[in-house]
């Protein structure tokens, strides 16, 4: 249904089919930035109140299913897909620009995402193996496990952590008797990261420090990598897949988590830029599974995927929104303003959307480095 700003209400399709959605439009003017500017337009919108919906991630699964029927309202301009696509490029994931694309994220206070993240402070997808009453803590620790497991570590191995996060892998991993030496480029991440592994008394076998993935030496018995590599960007993917080579020893394995997209949308995701891009993860780029598989095979690393798990992700995206929205007073005691709200929450039902629809998904790789 859609309520113009009149207050007057026009029905599109069969009542009585599902799914459906209510569109609200408040100011004429969020039509004009839909059709300039597509999803990005969409978001500035909803960022400004011109539209809103009472049921965010309802609206977004029609639109995604009605794509081909919307595709201008989906897309933009040509113009505006230029325009979005250039400042995209202009924000390149160097060692200067990736410090700068992951403070603009990760770097917004431990204190709020401690408000909605599970008490292992993970911010990747958990892993609930079709228990979906599962909580979220034990969802991720089970993710982490089917990391432990599918790489065969064991105790006394040594594991390099490519983008620890708060330490929620390297503390898991730690307390089964591995070593883990894990990095991270944001300066918030790592200050909680090692008050945690120093509270529990991992220090002895989790090693976290401030460090670019470009900037390592030596080797592994395994690495892990959890959702870093989306921040990493095309045009420095070579780079990183002989990293995992260069740091792996002769045989040994390395995992790598990633959400992905489907390659029919690829080459006009590269295209242009996208509301995730622009609002929430700049310098951001999702591969699709082929192409990470062929630029591992390009290093030198025999690669296949092990798991796939999207509708998981969705499962744990609508957990956090959950736990958003509960502490919403919290949140705006921190000092964030209504637009970000309605930026997170955007970005927290698009995201959860896109895993329901499949029109993302999320994959553990295995990479081998050949003797």
């Amino acid at each position: 249904m859609l309520v113009a700003p009149s207050g007057e209400q026009c029905l599109f399709g069969d009542p009585h089919a599902g799914p459906g959605a209510r569109l609200e439009l408040r100011d004429w003017r969020a039509c004009a930035d839909i059709l300039r500017a597509g999803d990005i337009g969409f978001a500035e919108a909803y960022r400004a109140g011109w539209l809103d919906t009472p049921d965010l991630t309802a609206l977004l699964r029609l639109a995604i299913r009605n794509e081909s029927a919307l595709a201008r309202t989906v897309v933009g301009s040509w113009l505006a897909r230029w325009w979005y696509g250039l400042r995209h490029r202009l924000r390149p994931n160097s060692r200067t620009g990736s410090r700068r694309n992951i403070h603009a994220h990760y770097d917004l206070g431990n204190a709020f995402y401690q408000r909605w993240l599970d008490p292992t402070w993970t911010y990747s997808a958990a892993l609930f193996q079709g228990e979906r009453s599962r909580p979220l803590e034990a969802a991720q620790d089970a993710k982490y496990q089917h990391i432990v497991d599918t790489l065969g570590l064991k105790p006394g191995m040594r594991v390099l952590e490519v983008g620890c996060g708060w330490g929620g892998f390297a503390m898991h991993a730690a307390r089964q008797g591995i070593h883990v030496h894990g990095i991270t480029i944001s300066a918030a991440q790592l200050e909680v990261a090692q008050q945690r592994v120093t509270q529990a008394g991992l220090q002895g076998l989790a090693r976290l420090e401030l460090r670019d993935y470009r900037d390592l030496d030596g080797e592994y018995d395994a690495i892990v990598s959890i959702e870093m590599f989306e921040a990493v960007g095309e045009r420095y993917w070579p780079g990183y897949f002989q990293m995992l080579r260069q740091r792996l020893r002769p045989g040994a394995c390395a995992l790598v988590q990633s959400i992905t997209i489907e390659e029919p949308r690829f080459k006009a995701y590269r295209a242009s830029s996208d509301f995730i891009r622009e609002y929430v993860f700049p310098g951001g780029m999702l591969p699709s599974p082929g192409r990470f598989l062929k630029a591992g095979l390009r290093a030198g690393l025999e690669s296949r995927v092990t798991l796939a798990f999207g509708p998981d992700y969705a499962e744990t995206l609508r957990r956090w929104r959950a736990a958003f929205e509960q502490g919403l007073d919290d949140v705006t005691a921190q000092g964030f303003d209504a637009v970000f709200i309605r930026t997170w929450r955007l970005y927290l039902c698009y995201c959860e959307a896109g895993f329901d629809e499949g029109r993302t998904d999320v994959m553990q790789f295995v990479l081998q480095r050949q003797a």
